[in-house]
């Protein structure tokens, strides 16, 4: 597995996404014991956000650290309506609840709202200065937003990455490259709908005895700066993804990907879901 640093810490390059989980009762111990097994397997950052099943995720996430919290990168984000100077210390402490931690790692403002970038970051530096939180950063802001923002204390940015949906390359990405800012890219595997049937991928997981969803995983970890977090419940998809963190593409692969999957060559509109 590789590392990237994140928030001043060494985060592996494939994490763990909560999306979707905390939904259904009946899955609560699978989606429990799959986090766990990430755990244990290296992918020991874990993102998850109030929105998730109304904090649903988070109460599965609190349940799967709990006695394991030290060995965990904890990650979550509050909504853009909570983000006043009042509503984030108030989501921050129910979130921490949920969790069963006294403190989050990295708190992202998980898109932009109403109120004014300043008055949120204040109540992030609070939250800080309080013990609550170690690090802040922001989720599904482009180019302009982040410079705008213009905080050198924003640790990351969380936005939309995969073989298909590749508008950040245009300008974000260098953007943040140029200035070392971390990229967590949600949805890796494109929700493993029709990008993991392109032959493209399958021929290149054929020659490393591989999966599609690993290749995808593998090149949007590519460069150094950008995290993965694919959601996993079973075992097998947990296996696999951490396994994904150790597969380097050669060169043609990534041309190849490239011809299937072109490049942007104009700004496009930052893509959400």
């Amino acid at each position: 597995m590789r590392y990237v640093k994140l928030a001043g810490s060494d985060v592996p390059a494939i994490g763990q996404g909560t999306w979707y989980m905390g939904e259904d009762p009946a899955r609560r111990g699978a989606e429990v014991a799959a986090l766990q097994q990430g755990i244990e397997l290296g992918m020991s950052l874990i993102d998850t956000a109030e929105m998730y099943a109304e904090g649903g995720a988070e109460e599965v996430v609190g349940q799967a650290i709990a006695g394991r919290r030290e060995q965990v990168f904890l990650v979550s984000k509050v909504y853009p309506h909570n983000a006043s100077q009042r509503g984030v210390p108030a989501a921050c402490e129910r979130s921490l609840k949920r969790l069963g931690t006294d403190v989050i790692d990295l708190y992202l403002l998980h898109w932009r709202g109403q109120y004014p970038l300043e008055e949120t970051v204040e109540a992030f530096e609070r939250l800080r200065e309080q013990g609550k939180i170690r690090r802040w950063g922001v989720s599904n802001f482009d180019t302009d937003d982040l410079r705008e923002l213009h905080n050198p204390d924003c640790a990351t940015n969380q936005v939309l990455y995969n073989p298909l949906q590749r508008g950040i390359e245009f300008d974000l990405l260098p953007w943040s490259r140029q200035r070392a800012l971390p990229i967590m890219a949600y949805c890796p595997l494109a929700q493993a709908g029709r990008l993991l049937q392109h032959p493209v991928l399958g021929e290149i997981a054929e020659r490393h005895g591989a999966t599609p969803a690993q290749v995808s995983l593998a090149w949007v970890t590519r460069d150094d700066g950008v995290i993965a977090i694919p959601k996993a419940v079973a075992p097998e998809h947990v296996r696999l993804n951490a396994a994904a963190g150790a597969l380097t593409l050669s060169s043609e692969e990534l041309r190849a990907i490239d011809r299937a999957f072109p490049a942007p060559t104009r700004k496009q509109h930052l893509a959400m879901v």
